[in-house]
């Protein structure tokens, strides 16, 4: 394939990730029309159908799905290296892409890399939040942040944050009209706000571990939502059990906003760990980001 058409191929990429023509043309920058007409001719030249299109949504065909599996890691170990060549500056510059879920980036990620911005104005910072799990290869991330007892085993992975714990909790005034659950089993009789996975697609099993026992419970709710923290504010409102990480309701805790109940139950967690593969770690941008991880107070 021609020089030329490179940039087709990479244009592809984005638009086989995003999914969606309107999002992949606003990245790129560029208009829609003019997307479109390039995935066609690109399309024409290969003779493959790579993208199958509808109304709402946009997906790869097999043909589409095996060139955006082969292209991916290829493109981003060309970034790495034209990232490592930074090190001739005198400043680390380049965009590092993290995916972690809220809970990570409000409470460990961001404080401790909110000076990075102002002693490094030429390093960029872009977050993913969901609560999912995510091929960062394949999607073009330069790291991801979970627990230490999801992280892949072909990955680097260094600690960066200290263990905690899920904890159920709810609003005074929803256990005064609907009762404090006593067990388990009385999670079933109440409403229990709950998290859906967003790269599984399922609802988030609630995990419990006493005296050497692991329970995972599916619970029932009148609200669902794909973030934490909207789950902490709908539990304040009293709609609801949360089962949320305690560092980010701990104040409303201490201040009576919420309630404690079934605290006996609630397991510690191997605390989160920063993953990447290896080739990453000597893009000086990069390693700017990891050693400020790596440091033990935000």
């Amino acid at each position: 394939m021609m020089r030329e058409n490179f940039n087709d191929l990479l244009w592809f990429l984005v638009v086989a990730e995003e999914r969606s023509f309107t999002k992949a043309a606003a990245k790129i920058g560029i208009t829609q029309s003019t997307l479109s007409h390039t995935i066609k001719r690109l399309e024409t030249r290969m003779g493959l159908r790579l993208l199958a299109r509808t109304t709402r949504s946009v997906s790869t065909t097999e043909a589409g799905e095996r060139l955006r599996q082969s292209l991916a890691p290829r493109i981003a170990e060309i970034e790495t290296d034209i990232a490592a060549l930074t090190a001739y500056r005198d400043t680390p510059s380049g965009t590092v892409r993290i995916t972690l879920s809220d809970h990570a980036l409000e409470c460990l990620v961001w404080p401790k890399l909110r000076p990075v911005l102002a002693s490094y104005p030429d390093i960029k910072l872009e977050f993913s939040r969901d609560n999912g799990f995510r091929n960062i290869v394949e999607e073009g991330f330069d790291a991801g942040v979970r627990l230490g007892e999801t992280v892949e085993k072909d990955m680097v992975a260094v600690r960066i944050g200290p263990d905690w714990r899920l904890v159920a909790v709810g609003a005074p005034q929803y256990f005064a009209a609907r009762g404090i659950p006593q067990t388990l089993q009385d999670l079933t009789q109440h409403n229990c706000i709950g998290l859906r996975l967003t790269t599984a697609g399922g609802l988030y099993a609630w995990e419990f571990h006493k005296d050497g026992r692991d329970i995972r419970m599916r619970v029932d709710g009148q609200l669902i939502f794909n973030s934490t923290l909207p789950i902490v504010e709908a539990a304040l409102a009293g709609y609801g059990i949360a089962y949320v990480p305690e560092d980010i309701v701990a104040e409303h805790i201490a201040s009576g906003r919420l309630q404690l109940v079934l605290e006996d139950w609630s397991p510690p967690f191997t605390g989160y760990y920063l993953y990447y593969p290896s080739r990453r770690q000597n893009a000086p941008a990069f390693k700017v980001i990891h050693d400020a991880l790596r440091q033990r107070e935000p």
